[in-house]
């Protein structure tokens, strides 16, 4: 009988462990703030070796900014410089693709947020600069119905956008300094409509924002965890902590984030990312 119990749960595990996977996330890809900022930042081109040798690499998230100017010239060299990746390329516009050409970028690429689904993990694109940093109408039907229909898969939720959502002037996140701020209504409605629906789902929730690193004296990487909520912000541009990020996703659904050093040792050069927690006041 014993022998029995143990093939079925050797059975149960089997059956309900995924195929592995890994993704890159990367934000504000063009780098220094300049005219002259043409493709992809060199130092994270040069890191293309090591998300190719990355096991189970499947695809990688940009996460705004990603050309300094909304151009053909500047759209051709970053498709040019990401082309050896030779795996999809997802993307959450930011302010330096939508704000001056929203109607070219939409041409471009199709709608501003959406979701698909990985190895039974949810993944979401949102579009802040709709509304003044704030998920609103169709957008928030949309991403109201997302959850609901995706609510049986109990996996990971990903979540992408550019602007640093949960940061206020007047809230704990104050100290967290993003690249820019403009665009930003005198409200928004993160912490109280959009965090609330991603706490009710139950699972683990990964937001990624895109707007930092842009400048040596600001935040170029942010890390806070709160009840089923993981934010994690990461950028380059400034050449001083330069960053991007791994995720590493096993069988059973656990989750590795791993913050890479565009300047230095790859996963040392910045410490661990426990140590940007959210600042003591």
């Amino acid at each position: 009988m014993q022998w029995i119990f143990c093939l079925l749960a050797i059975c149960f595990l089997s059956c309900n462990k995924s195929e592995p996977y890994s993704f890159f996330v990367a934000g504000h890809v063009y780098g220094k703030p300049s005219p002259k900022s043409i493709g992809v930042h060199p130092p994270f081109v040069e890191k293309f070796g090591l998300i190719k040798s990355t096991p189970n690499m499947s695809f990688g998230v940009l996460t705004g900014d990603m050309v300094f100017m909304d151009s053909d010239k500047h759209w051709d060299s970053l498709h040019t410089d990401l082309k050896p990746l030779d795996i999809p390329i997802y993307k959450a516009p930011g302010n330096h693709e939508l704000v001056r050409k929203r109607k070219e970028y939409e041409s471009r690429f199709g709608k501003t947020y959406s979701a698909f689904i990985q190895n039974g993990d949810l993944f979401i694109f949102l579009d802040p600069l709709l509304e003044k940093w704030s998920i609103t109408g169709e957008q928030l039907d949309f991403l109201k119905s997302t959850l609901i229909r995706n609510q049986e898969l109990n996996g990971n939720i990903f979540v992408f956008f550019h602007q640093l959502l949960w940061w206020s002037p007047d809230n704990k996140f104050k100290n967290v300094a993003p690249n820019w701020i403009g665009y930003r209504g005198d409200s928004c409605n993160f912490e109280s409509v959009v965090l609330p629906l991603f706490e009710k789902t139950n699972q683990p929730v990964f937001m990624f924002a895109g707007d930092v690193g842009a400048y040596s004296d600001k935040n170029s990487f942010f890390y806070h965890k709160e009840k089923n909520i993981t934010l994690v912000a990461s950028g380059m541009g400034g050449n001083k902590k330069d960053n991007f990020l791994i995720i590493k996703v096993n069988g059973w659904k656990k989750v590795e984030i791993e913050m890479i050093a565009l300047n230095g040792d790859d996963v040392n050069a910045l410490g661990e990312i426990e140590d940007y927690k959210l600042p003591k006041e």
